[in-house]
């Protein structure tokens, strides 16, 4: 009977194929979520974790932004665990330097519309490579922030400013920052900010993707 896990896989993959989260197309994933022409097309960051240097997995655009897109907007909730695996892989190094991970939180009204905070699933497998707590509930979103797209530079961090709090009663640990994208910083520096003012270590932060230079 050893052989039915096999066949079960082989069924499922009949009937609900994989698709890639570049392309949507049904196939073979050699590098999961992407199919072997996305994953030609996707440009990896190695930027190494430390504090304050805001490292991502990926550059944002083409396959990846599409992926983040569907992730985001379409539901597509399925490619998160594979997208939070390579963030999970660029982690691995501080392990031992982080006490919890924490996703960069929605404004609650912003949860509720889409049902789901993107960066707590990317965020997953990133605790437990760690083996340390997710903790969702540390930062707060106070203030439902207008979208950052358009914005020059200065304008996000005004945009920002105040944006998060913490948990009444948290306790200060080494944090690790996770977002879907880093596009100048913003939104990460004001999280980071918020725990330093709540007298926690300098946080290390890692993104997904990031904007290009």
């Amino acid at each position: 009977m050893a052989y039915l896990p096999g066949l079960w896989r082989e069924l499922m993959g009949l009937l609900a194929p994989d698709r890639c989260a570049g392309c949507d197309l049904p196939g073979r994933l050699p590098e999961p979520p992407f199919c072997a022409g996305c994953g030609l097309l996707v440009e990896p960051l190695t930027r190494p974790l430390a504090p304050g240097a805001m490292a991502a997995a990926y550059v944002y655009g083409g396959p990846v932004a599409h992926a983040v897109q569907a992730l985001k907007y379409a539901g597509r909730t399925q490619h998160a665990p594979a997208l939070g695996a390579r963030l999970a892989a660029l982690a691995r190094p501080v392990a031992g330097r982080v006490d919890r991970v924490v996703p960069l939180p929605l404004h609650p009204r912003r949860l509720r519309q889409r049902g789901y905070n993107q960066s707590s699933l990317l965020a997953r497998p990133v605790a437990r490579a760690l083996g340390v707590p997710l903790d969702s509930s540390l930062l707060l979103r106070v203030r439902d922030t207008p979208p950052q797209a358009g914005l020059e530079h200065a304008e996000r961090l005004h945009n920002m400013h105040g944006a998060f709090a913490l948990r009444p009663g948290a306790r200060a640990a080494r944090v690790l920052l996770i977002d879907d994208v880093r596009t100048t910083g913003a939104t990460l520096a004001a999280a980071a900010e918020a725990l330093l003012e709540a007298g926690f270590p300098p946080a290390l932060s890692l993104a997904l993707a990031a904007a290009p230079l």
